[in-house]
């Protein structure tokens, strides 16, 4: 008994994320659309309800194109590895516990986020198609510059936690949020949380008006299915991990609220929604610009203003 529930353990904890994911793109094509003066999806289903199980029914059965000049294994592999990478950086994230809680998220999350950047490359290399490889080496220079402002900003707030395990951010924001005192920080980890996740604008991954849908244009059916579960699960997983760094997911110190948690985490989502209605999407030059010349001079500055100015005291967890 104890071996079944050890092993349906993981399978629990991915299906509530899948499904997430699938509303997700229901509700980003109804805001859009309602923003658009228009209704969006409304037939499948009442309201439009089943229309995401209808596209993934539709996705999964389609016929599956195989490029004869593509590596074979590599070309069936990266979208599999997208969508395991993405469904293992929930490990460490509480819903309503950890599936593995330790003292190195934080870090585990960086590791794995950076991994997500090899399924891309490998997609873009094994269609050998040159669309593809440009796209790919675009969105890896993408996903590259901007997980270097990622992890600074992680590594200054690290310094007011005092460690890496999630549970102190928690508790180290017994008295405020941190996007109170480090609005700036917040911001640039928001931009740089679109960016990462390919959303517009920086949606250069996958400019259909520039690349031919970048480095996924020879996918099709299910594999692309996948690349698309992939990318809307590490929407909801940022925004998530934005919530418990900056807007401290409970008022008790020691314990995560899962209700407070998830609505948080669904208001930040609906912000990259509207974010995606309302701007344009960046030259390329401009989103290079904006990471190595904005942000990063003003993360260092952050991170070496922490490092030698440390004010734990205004931020210390509370004594048990």
């Amino acid at each position: 008994m104890h071996l079944i529930t050890h092993l349906s353990l993981p399978i629990l904890y991915i299906a509530p994320i899948l499904l997430a994911v699938a509303f997700l793109t229901l509700i980003e094509r109804k805001i859009l659309g309602y923003m658009q003066l228009r209704k969006g999806p409304n037939v499948v289903g009442p309201y439009g309800l089943l229309q995401p199980f209808a596209d993934g029914i539709k996705l999964f059965t389609k016929e599956p194109i195989r490029p004869s000049t593509s590596s074979q294994m590599l070309f069936i592999m990266a979208p599999s590895m997208a969508l395991i990478i993405a469904m293992l950086l929930w490990t460490p994230l509480p819903l309503p516990t950890a599936l593995s809680n330790f003292n190195l998220s934080m870090l585990f999350i960086l590791a794995l986020s950076s991994l997500a950047v090899y399924t891309i490359l490998a997609s873009g290399w094994a269609s050998n198609s040159k669309y593809s490889l440009i796209g790919a080496l675009r969105a890896v220079a993408q996903t590259i510059s901007y997980e270097v402002t990622l992890a600074l900003i992680i590594l200054s707030i690290i310094f007011f936690t005092g460690g890496f395990s999630l549970q102190n951010f928690n508790s180290a924001q017994h008295n405020m949020w941190f996007i109170i005192p480090f609005w700036p920080i917040a911001l640039m980890w928001f931009v740089s949380s679109l960016a990462e996740t390919n959303r517009t604008p920086f949606d250069l991954t996958e400019g259909e008006s520039e690349l031919v849908s970048g480095f996924n244009v020879e996918y099709a059916g299910g594999p692309f299915a996948l690349f698309f579960l992939a990318e809307y699960s590490n929407i909801l997983m940022m925004n998530t991990l934005s919530t418990i760094i900056f807007l401290g997911p409970t008022t008790c110190p020691h314990i995560f609220s899962t209700p407070t948690l998830m609505i948080k985490a669904s208001i930040l989502s609906m912000v990259f929604l509207w974010v995606r209605a309302s701007y344009p999407r960046f030259r390329y030059d401009q989103l290079m610009h904006l990471v190595w010349k904005n942000f990063l001079p003003l993360t260092l500055a952050v991170l070496i203003f922490h490092n030698f100015f440390p004010t734990m005291l205004f931020f210390s967890p509370p004594m048990s």
